[in-house]
């Protein structure tokens, strides 16, 4: 299993959000490209990251500290957060980005998802956030009416090989994951499943590798210290 630590980016900085709510934003570093090398310095070969103004207004304000990120890291990145667009999708595929994530399009607009994965394949992955059993969008401000199984099970059907799945209850809580959740998304689905939300403890990463899933990110229990990003790396082994 791959340990993909997260970087929320807004205003250019590192932050973390409580259960996705904006007004409870905790900044812990200004320069997120240091933040990355510390991972890679821990054995990490992955990079979450997540452009919380994107994912509100659908442009790209952090492209620069992306852009430094994908080039400068030495980690395989990808991000979400607003990219509704293949005009947007390009730009952080061209920004060196190595996967691309769509949340609310892919919920709201099948074909640009098409388009997308026609034109990208294996470097488009949907975020699947999970709010109340239904598909939450806009940055967790609204669900829509998917239920969590049978969008999983469109996504795969239109040819998306990786899923990134977050139970907003759990996210920034330090509470652990949903393990039954990922246990039964990982075994309906052939597809990559990402364990996002709640992943606490390094029994917590134990407990998803025991699941056989693609990934685990880690987000609020690295900056707390709740996880050693080396520990994390060598369990999820």
């Amino acid at each position: 299993m791959l340990i993909f630590p997260a970087i929320d980016l807004y205003e250019g900085k590192a932050v973390r959000l409580y259960k996705g709510d904006y007004s409870q934003m905790t900044v812990y570093n200004d320069d997120p490209l240091s933040v990355a090398r510390d991972f890679k310095n821990q054995g990490a070969s992955c990079l979450h990251i997540v452009d919380l103004e994107g994912a509100k207004t659908g442009e790209t304000p952090n492209i620069e500290t992306v852009s430094r990120l994908a080039s400068q890291s030495g980690l395989f990145c990808e991000i979400g957060g607003g990219i509704r667009s293949l005009e947007t999708a390009d730009r952080y595929i061209e920004a060196g980005i190595d996967r691309i994530i769509l949340g609310t399009a892919a919920v709201n607009d099948s074909e640009f998802l098409k388009a997308a994965v026609k034109k990208y394949g294996e470097k488009v992955a949907v975020g699947v956030d999970i709010k109340d059993g239904f598909v939450a969008v806009k940055g967790w401000t609204e669900n829509s009416s998917y239920d969590a199984f049978s969008f999983c099970e469109m996504m795969e059907q239109t040819g998306v090989s990786t899923l990134i799945v977050t139970d907003v209850s759990k996210d920034g809580a330090m509470q652990g994951a949903n393990f039954e959740l990922y246990k039964s998304l990982n075994e309906k689905f052939g597809v990559n499943v990402t364990a996002s939300g709640g992943v606490s403890s390094l029994d917590d990463v134990k407990r998803l590798r025991s699941l056989e899933l693609y990934a685990a990110i880690i987000g609020k229990a690295y900056y707390t210290g709740a996880i050693s990003i080396r520990e994390a790396v060598e369990a999820a082994k």
